[in-house]
């Protein structure tokens, strides 16, 4: 039998955009079959219901019971520092009466908390995955758009969360709805959850230039060691002048300085969203000592990486990611 109540659990932190692609989604499913008219409830994870809005949405306090749902989705664009006990007994509650769960974007930190992805291959936002991963060892964290693994589906988030949509009303109504729908929506295809998350190098370069593009991924496979820039030309079968002029003509640096940005901004990363020790941090990164890691890193960040860990802990506004204590 396919769906017809769907629960939606929405944290404060959501984003218009990711209701948007939702909740149009399924208008447009409903005016192309009637049958897959759904019947959707919205609910507010914390605060006071009148505090979220949005067009066309009416909020309302989270029920006692999530019972005679088909779908439980829990969404939120920010990781928690911790869940209200009413919302972790809720959820709980559907799990246990084998309500579906689905976690999109930061999400899948309310279902991760309550012990409900343990073994369960989850799609990770790129950007918290090092923090995902220490916090939830036990849970498969991917880089893929989705996974869907029986009563657990977890998305990154952004875009991915309409391909989501599509792939659940493909899966619950046939593919035929769904391509309806995405016809209508003007989305060029229906990408499979498989998918990467990050967007091609060569994109991100801004260049199609394959010795650029393989130096670059070369780098990026070799943070904790680097290569050398003579190294890198010799794997990519050009001169040293050559490499330096590609680097110059496309990313207006040279090799050297390119890499060091590289894995000062792996670096900063790390050190914003995991507890791993600051030369923990300046060793997987390439750099041979404590004071050779916070040197490079106050040059080009402006602040040392002591300092720059402890205000953004102190303000709580470590890229998403609940604050931690202030480091000693």
């Amino acid at each position: 039998m396919p769906i017809k109540r769907i629960g939606f659990l929405v944290w404060p932190s959501t984003r218009p955009l990711t209701l948007a692609l939702l909740d149009e989604a399924l208008r447009v499913a409903a005016r192309v079959s009637k049958e897959s008219a759904l019947h959707c409830s919205w609910w507010v994870a914390e605060g006071d219901a009148s505090s979220m809005s949005f067009p066309g949405i009416e909020f309302a306090p989270l029920p006692s019971s999530l019972e005679g749902y088909d779908r439980l989705i829990v969404l939120a664009d920010e990781p928690m520092a911790q869940l209200p006990t009413a919302t972790a007994n809720a959820v709980r509650q559907a799990a246990r009466a084998s309500v579906p769960l689905t976690a999109i974007s930061a999400g899948v930190y309310v279902l991760a908390q309550l012990g409900l992805l343990d073994g369960v291959r989850t799609a990770v936002h790129w950007r918290w995955q090092d923090d995902f991963a220490e916090r939830f060892p036990k849970v498969i964290a991917t880089t893929h758009l989705f996974e869907w693994e029986k009563h657990r589906v977890t998305a990154c988030g952004g875009m991915a969360t309409l391909d989501l949509a599509l792939a659940l009303l493909g899966r619950e109504f046939g593919g035929e709805l769904a391509g309806s729908v995405s016809e209508e929506l003007v989305v060029e295809r229906i990408r499979d959850g498989g998918e990467r998350q990050r967007i091609p190098l060569r994109n991100r370069l801004g260049s199609s230039h394959p010795k650029l593009t393989q130096a670059v991924m070369l780098m990026e496979a070799n943070i904790e060691e680097p290569l050398t820039t003579d190294e890198i030309a010799t794997h990519v079968c050009v001169s040293r002048r050559q490499l330096e002029r590609i680097f110059k003509q496309y990313l207006n640096r040279v090799p050297s300085q390119y890499y060091l940005e590289l894995r000062l901004n792996r670096a900063r990363k790390l050190l914003l969203q995991t507890s791993k020790s600051i030369i923990q941090i300046g060793l997987s990164c390439g750099f041979s000592s404590g004071p050779h890691f916070s040197s490079a890193y106050r040059n080009f960040f402006g602040v040392t990486p002591r300092d720059d860990r402890n205000q953004r802990r102190a303000s709580g506004a470590v890229e998403g990611v609940a604050a931690l204590p202030p480091e000693q």
